[in-house]
């Protein structure tokens, strides 16, 4: 990894900022559901899952800033699991591609830095680029996992609106008191991880991103895109679950061009051999989205 300006690794940020603008915001989802595995007459073995893993990786290299395997779709199958994901990651990490881990992780105290070092740790198994945390247990609960993932170059990307409609009624609850009293708590989180974000202001994009639904009107939950700040948006929701990616400008206003466009199943349909001129299109569709076409 290139050092950063102080000897250290280069920030997740500015390595971000840079697959974005070298290739294109779309992440591509590595879920590797049973049901697609079967269709694709594969196994949930170690054969199957990495075989699964190859062909997206190799759809998204250069064309892809992101890949985001879903941590729970491997695990199931266990320590053959593990090794196909570890496979996956080194993969896509020898394509040049960042790798998001979604662990959805937090806890506190060292069981909470020992998840980001799990995930992080450029000298482990999985050293991913980025992770990402659930911030319910209170923001403040995340301070060590970020200064972990920072100290190896790495991001993380908290949970503020999500698309499950179960979580609605959570993220609009108005906060009572504290510093962020009177907002929602999704708001609220927002704000925090755009303070974060401070300490890096000479990056184009922050450390610290934030995961906010591509089905929702952040209207709903009380966030504006100028509190967004520097955090780079990993949007869930595009493709199979509805949101489109002509709305960009609409759904994220000017913040549109720190979005990265999160699409899974919807890359899938076509089976192993459509996959790559679906995640073509996909590129081709945010450029003209964000007015980059060539």
């Amino acid at each position: 990894m290139t050092p950063g300006r102080h000897g250290g690794p280069t920030p997740f940020g500015v390595r971000l900022a840079a697959a974005i603008g070298s290739r294109s915001a779309l992440c591509v989802g590595i879920d590797p559901h049973a049901a697609t595995l079967a269709a694709w007459g594969l196994g949930r073995d170690e054969a199957g899952l990495t075989a699964f893993g190859a062909t997206l990786v190799d759809a998204a290299a250069g064309r892809a800033a992101v890949v985001k395997p879903q941590i729970a779709f491997f695990e199931a199958a266990g320590v053959p699991g593990y090794r196909a994901l570890e496979a996956t990651i080194r993969r896509a990490r020898d394509a040049g591609l960042l790798v998001v881990a979604d662990v959805k992780r937090g806890d506190i105290g060292s069981t909470g830095d020992d998840y980001a070092l799990a995930w992080l740790d450029r000298d482990g198994p999985f050293a991913a680029d980025a992770m990402t945390v659930s911030p319910y247990l209170g923001y403040g609960s995340l301070s060590g996992t970020i200064s972990v993932a920072r100290e190896h170059g790495a991001g993380v990307f908290v949970l503020a609106a999500t698309s499950n409609p179960e979580a609605r009624v959570v993220q609009t609850a108005v906060l009572a008191e504290g510093p962020r009293a009177g907002r929602t708590v999704a708001a609220g989180i927002v704000v925090d991880v755009a303070d974060d974000n401070r300490t890096t202001a000479d990056q184009a994009l922050g450390d610290v991103g934030l995961v906010l639904g591509a089905t929702l009107d952040l209207d709903d939950f009380g966030i504006t895109a100028d509190e967004i700040g520097t955090a780079p948006v990993l949007a869930p929701g595009f493709g199979a679950q509805g949101a489109r990616i002509e709305d960009l400008r609409a759904l994220y206003g000017s913040r549109a061009e720190q979005v990265l466009v999160n699409e899974s199943r919807g890359l899938l349909g076509d089976g192993p051999d459509g996959v790559a001129a679906l995640v073509a299109d996909r590129a081709d569709r945010i450029a003209r989205a964000l007015g980059t076409a060539a």
